[in-house]
């Protein structure tokens, strides 16, 4: 009987050992269970609180760069959502990189364009369209001018947020200008018969009463831009409403550049100025058709005494040569960073765009350039009208080698290697051999 009890006892306390055994395994495991979930819980929360960060790529020095700086700066500290960092190319090399990094899908996550180069771009798959990425972030597009959203629509979808439109004003030297007899008393320009033997006359008479300064700077290095304002202003055209065909060979061309070598020919300008920006800054030029981006050197407190107004429409319209720095956003994103891209452009546009602005360059935002703050910047009603007017450039994938032959046979022109006659016959056949191929 003490033998069976003891049996008993000891079978007893070995069930309860396993029993126990069993319950610290299950109670071992579902605390490991419930560590782990914490674990993974914390770790989702610490990745979802980091913030996701994006490269945007550049060309902007100087001035400029400084401004974009600021806008950089003030949405990395505004959120902890993304983080910009910025890469700045050189401007001569920036889109023979872009194109590389676009087309082997290494590169930036968003980057700057000009509204005439993103044709190749769009047609390679290369950019997204950004009306459903802008809408996943609160951005409403219609804040954008309609002309800065047509320039950039393709098969009416947008594939860049346009951040600006710049282009040319009319600079002049009231000192000079009061020296020459041709300053109003508000401080505007006495500019006669808008018309071009009645603005060679006002040129005559700088020349006249001022004759060691020029009475107009033009910009000859890049003369395909002052040869576009005027052509533009004429009514013409680069090519056909097809963009198939050169639309350069006509008497308005042949117009605008025999305006101009009357201009050289009667010394009202100098052909042989490198530097014609900085001659009309230095006060040796009483006109200048000069940048929106030079109004914060041009018409800063501490700059010469310098007005700024439209161009005068010489060849009967106010229609003139325009560009435009966007936005894009490569198609090589994984849906976050695509996202992160969205946000930080709707803050460039809607915040930013206040910075911008004051670069001298006509944010495209209109809530921006509506506001008290733009306003109060110098002649910014004037660069509020001149932007209505702008001619952009047509849509072609071809349009940079158009452009820069363009550049090249107009140079041949203005130096007297051609006659304008013969330049322009040229010049179409360079086009349409571009078009062609």
């Amino acid at each position: 009987m003490k033998k069976k009890l003891t049996s008993m006892l000891m079978a007893s306390v070995a069930l309860t050992l396993v029993i126990s055994g069993c319950s610290s395994t299950k109670e071992s495991a579902a605390s490991n269970a419930a560590s782990t979930a914490a674990a993974t819980e914390k770790a989702a929360a610490g990745k979802s609180a980091s913030p996701v960060e994006i490269t945007f790529w550049n060309m902007f020095g100087g001035g400029e760069g400084d401004f974009v700086d600021q806008i950089i700066k003030g949405y990395n500290e505004s959120q902890k959502e993304v983080t910009v960092k910025q890469l700045r190319l050189e401007s001569n090399e920036y889109y023979a990189k872009l194109s590389t990094a676009l087309s082997s899908s290494k590169g930036p996550d968003v980057a700057v364009a000009h509204v005439d180069r993103i044709s190749p771009f769009v047609k390679a798959k290369q950019i997204v369209p950004v009306d459903q990425l802008a809408s996943k972030v609160g951005f409403d597009l219609k804040q954008i001018s309609d002309s800065n959203i047509k320039s950039v629509s393709y098969d009416g979808k947008p594939y860049a947020i346009p951040l600006d439109t710049h282009f040319h004003m009319f600079y002049y030297n009231k000192d000079l200008l009061k020296k020459a007899e041709l300053l109003n008393d508000d401080g505007t320009p006495k500019l006669g018969d808008l018309s071009p033997e009645g603005f060679k006359k006002t040129l005559a008479q700088i020349h006249a009463k001022v004759p060691d300064v020029q009475a107009l700077a033009v910009n000859t290095p890049y003369f395909q831009e002052p040869f576009l304002n005027l052509y533009y202003e004429a009514g013409g055209d680069l090519l056909n409403a097809e963009a198939n065909k050169a639309a350069i060979n006509n008497d308005k061309a042949l117009n605008v550049l025999k305006f101009y070598m009357d201009l050289y020919n009667n010394k009202y300008t100098d052909l042989n100025d490198k530097t014609p920006w900085d001659s009309f800054h230095n006060g040796k030029a009483a006109f200048w058709f000069g940048g929106v981006w030079e109004a914060g050197l041009l018409l800063g407190e501490k700059s010469p005494n310098i007005g700024a107004m439209p161009l005068p429409a010489i060849f009967g319209s106010q229609t003139h040569w325009g560009s435009s720095h966007l936005l894009v956003v490569p198609s090589y994103l994984a849906p976050e960073k695509q996202e992160a891209a969205a946000k930080f452009m709707k803050y460039f546009s809607e915040v930013g765009g206040k910075t911008w602005g004051q670069a001298g360059h006509v944010p495209a935002n209109s809530a921006v350039t509506t506001s008290d703050e733009y306003k109060k910047l110098p002649y910014r009603n004037y660069f509020i009208e001149a932007q209505k007017t702008v001619k952009f450039a047509p849509k072609t994938d071809k349009y940079t080698t158009i452009i820069t032959t363009v550049s090249e046979s107009l140079q041949n022109i203005i130096f007297s290697k051609q006659t304008p006659e013969d330049g322009l016959k040229t010049l179409e056949k360079q086009i349409n051999d571009i078009l062609s191929n």
